[in-house]
């Protein structure tokens, strides 16, 4: 059975983490947090987050 997370952020928040992952001055670390959070807002399995952003599945 595939884990998944499942999290509810506003559209307003998703323009706010999308515009986190575009400012080429934000640190990685908060990019990365801001792919994790968008991808895990469709729903997608913790292990496809992981391989998509490129880091291990307990980090997601």
């Amino acid at each position: 059975m595939e884990q998944t997370v499942s999290i509810i952020v506003s559209p307003e928040d998703q323009v706010r983490l999308a515009e986190v992952i575009g400012d080429l001055n934000s640190p990685q670390k908060h990019v990365q947090r801001a792919r994790i959070v968008l991808l895990s807002v469709e729903r997608r399995p913790v292990i496809e987050v992981a391989r998509n952003i490129g880091i291990s599945r307990p980090a997601v």
